[in-house]
Order: structure tokens, then C-alpha cells, then sequence
């Protein structure tokens, strides 16, 4: 049977302790900037020149943002190679040249900032348009917009970093063995296929995307090289827990009620930032740093419920995948499989779990499998 590797763990501990350092200074740095455009008046004085040649809200926001985006992104892009090439590399976890990273990072640019800019500027047409009740309507833009790239991702942007083949001969067996799988959860399919993950990363995954008519099972080629057919079908069971529990349409629900709470916050906020300073209304682009720092102080406030509640559901779908396959020990194989190979800390701190765990730990994970097995 496999077992934990404790030299991997060591590893393991220090990557997460970086990670988590890293976070810490990235999110610093974005309270810093934010505050260094508001104090001092940047924000308005950056306004006030565009407007002497810019008289277009609508050509004013992307040249607010243009500059304002901008120096962050060259500021924090030794950070962003630090964290995103160097230190997976150091811990063994990437595959990739700094020539395949960099073409990674211009993909993401190409797809985030005319989706980032179209959002910003139907958020400043809200703010325009709907007086006090803006914060209404961005809630709802941002509900309908995740529903679409939940049904669009899977066809249209995911190809764009990896590809997608169906299972091929090689895996019939295992591709009907998850295709029952799915059936007996009821969960209609499009197919299962294989992602090319090697390319990027050693790490092994798989998951279920999409919605209705673009849902389909994706195996990554790391997790068909190392895994048996078994651990596997632990490992979809529950991605498939997720289905049986309605966990996506429960967690766009939470989403939805965290994001307007969120706004609406986030609107009595702006208000008083406006009239604390010197902004011309809401709707003053100049304030936009003033509304990324007010969004940004929420996100991190919320976080810990955020992920409590993702802990409660990952729960409930590990408790699926446990009596849907009738395997807890083969599943307990796969989760130290996973630990080994993605260096997942399995004994992080309980305060750790709690503000950034999105999962139980490893640790609690293995100990429900060991537990079920006795029973």
C-alpha cells in the first residue's frame, strides 16, 4: 500500500508556508496601492487631466484603467514570476519552459482584459444609470455572468490552454466504468476526456465542467499516469457528489447572496468616499481604487464563511464518493497519491484551514476514509 512520503511532506509544509506569505504580501501591496491613488488625490488628479482631452465616459473608463491597471501589473509582475514560474519549479511542480509560462500569461491578458473592461464599464453604466440601486444591478451582472462562463468556459475558453481528446481505446474500460458512474448519480454527460495537464504541471486532477449541454467528465493525463482505475473512480465520485448534492447551483446561490451583500456595503462605502474625497459622484472613475479597496476589504472579511461553506459541501460529496464506490481504502490511496504528487500538506494548522482551506484538510480527509473503513 502507498504510503506518505515525509520527505514530500517537509516539502510540503514550506511550499504552503511561502504560499501563504506570498498571498499576504500580495494582498498588502493592493491596500497600499489603492490607498497610495486615494490619499494623496492621484485618483482625481489622473481624472482631471484625462478629461481635458477625454469627454466619452465610456472612452474614460478604459484610459483611467489603462494607467491605473497598468503600473500595478508592471509593480507586481516580478511577484506574479516569483509565485507562478520560480516556486513551482523550485518544489518540482511544474513542467513548463519560461517561454511556455509567458505565452500563458499573454493568453490570460488576452482573454481577462476585454472581459474585465466589459464588466467594469457595464458597472460604471450602473453607477451612471441607476442612482442608489446600482449595487443591485452589479450583483445581478455578475450572477449572469458566471452562469455564462460556467456554460462557455468548458467549450470555448479551456481549449485555449489545453487540449481535449476523449478517452481512446487505451482507456474503454475506464471511460465506461466513469460514464455508469455518472449515470447511477444521474448526471448526463457529454463524454469523458483527457487534458494534456503534463504540459504545465506534475500535479494530478480531475473534474466535472460545464453546465446542462457542455458538462463533461476531465481527467488530467498526470492523474490516468499515476493513478489506478479504482483511485480514479473514488476521485470522480466526488466531483459527482457535487451533482447529487446540487452543490453548483447552491454555491452560485451563496455567491450571489455574498456578492450583494457585498455591493450593497460596498455602495453606503462609496457614499462615504465620495463625500470624504472630493469625488464628483459614484460614478466618478477617479474613485475606482476608492471601490476595488472597499471590495477588496470585504472579499477578505468574508473569505473564512466563504470557505467554511465550500469545507461544508466537499464534505458532504467525500461522504458520496465513500458509499457510492463502497472504497474508502482505495480512496484513502488516492488522497495520499494526491499529497505525494501535489504536495498537499496533510496536517496544515487549524487556523489555517479555516481562513484558507476551500477543502478539509488532507489530514481530516484520509482520517473520514480510515473511519469508514472500520465500519
Amino acid at each position: 500500500m502507498i504510503e506518505l512520503d515525509p520527505e514530500l511532506q517537509k516539502q510540503a509544509r514550506e511550499h504552503a508556508r511561502i504560499k501563504r506569505r506570498l498571498w499576504l504580501v500580495e494582498n498588502l501591496f493592493s491596500g497600499i496601492y489603492a490607498l497610495a491613488w486615494i490619499l494623496p488625490g492621484w485618483g482625481v488628479a489622473l481624472r482631471h487631466w484625462l478629461t481635458s482631452f477625454i469627454a466619452n465616459d465610456w472612452l474614460l473608463v478604459p484610459a483611467f484603467l489603462a494607467i491605473f491597471g497598468g503600473i500595478s501589473f508592471v509593480l507586481t509582475l516580478p511577484l506574479g514570476y516569483f509565485s507562478g514560474f520560480v516556486l513551482p519549479h523550485r518544489y518540482g511542480l511544474s513542467n513548463q519552459t519560461l517561454k511556455e509560462w509567458i505565452i500563458d500569461q499573454l493568453k490570460s491578458l488576452a482573454i481577462s482584459l476585454p472581459l474585465g473592461l466589459l464588466l467594469v464599464e457595464l458597472l460604471y453604466l450602473a453607477l451612471r444609470l441607476t442612482g442608489a440601486l446600482w449595487w443591485l444591478w452589479a450583483a445581478g451582472g455578475l450572477l449572469f455572468f458566471s452562469v455564462l462562463l460556467a456554460n462557455l468556459a468548458p467549450v470555448l475558453l479551456m481549449p485555449i490552454f489545453n487540449k481535449f481528446i476523449p478517452l481512446g481505446e487505451e482507456h474503454a474500460e475506464l471511460a465506461a466504468r466513469l460514464l455508469r458512474l455518472a449515470e447511477k448519480a444521474g448526471t448526463r454527460v457529454r463524454g469523458v476526456f483527457k487534458m494534456d495537464v503534463s504540459r504545465r504541471t506534475k500535479a494530478a486532477n480531475a473534474f466535472l465542467t460545464g453546465i446542462g449541454n457542455t458538462r463533461r467528465i476531465v481527467l488530467g493525463d498526470t492523474l490516468i499516469n499515476e493513478f489506478s482505475a479504482d483511485e480514479i473512480e473514488t476521485v470522480l465520485a466526488h466531483e459527482l457528489g457535487h451533482q447529487v448534492h446540487h452543490d453548483i447551483p447552491l454555491l452560485i446561490a451563496f455567491g450571489t447572496l455574498t456578492n450583494s451583500l457585498g455591493m450593497y456595503l460596498a455602495s453606503l462605502a462609496l457614499d462615504f468616499a465620495v463625500t470624504k474625497f472630493g469625488y464628483t459622484s459614484v460614478a466618478d472613475v477617479a474613485a475606482f481604487p476608492a471601490l476595488m479597496l472597499i471590495l477588496g476589504l470585504y472579499g477578505l472579511l468574508v473569505m473564512p464563511l466563504e470557505n467554511g461553506f465550500s469545507r461544508w459541501r466537499e464534505n458532504l460529496a467525500d461522504d458520496y464518493a465513500i458509499s457510492a464506490t463502497g472504497k474508502p481504502a482505495i480512496y484513502e490511496t488516492a488522497f495520499i497519491r494526491l499529497a505525494n504528487q501535489n504536495l498537499g500538506e496533510i496536517d496544515p494548522e487549524k487556523w489555517v484551514v479555516w481562513l484558507f482551506y476551500d477543502h478539509p484538510s488532507l489530514g481530516e480527509r484520509i482520517a473520514k476514509t480510515r473511519k469508514a473503513a472500520l465500519n
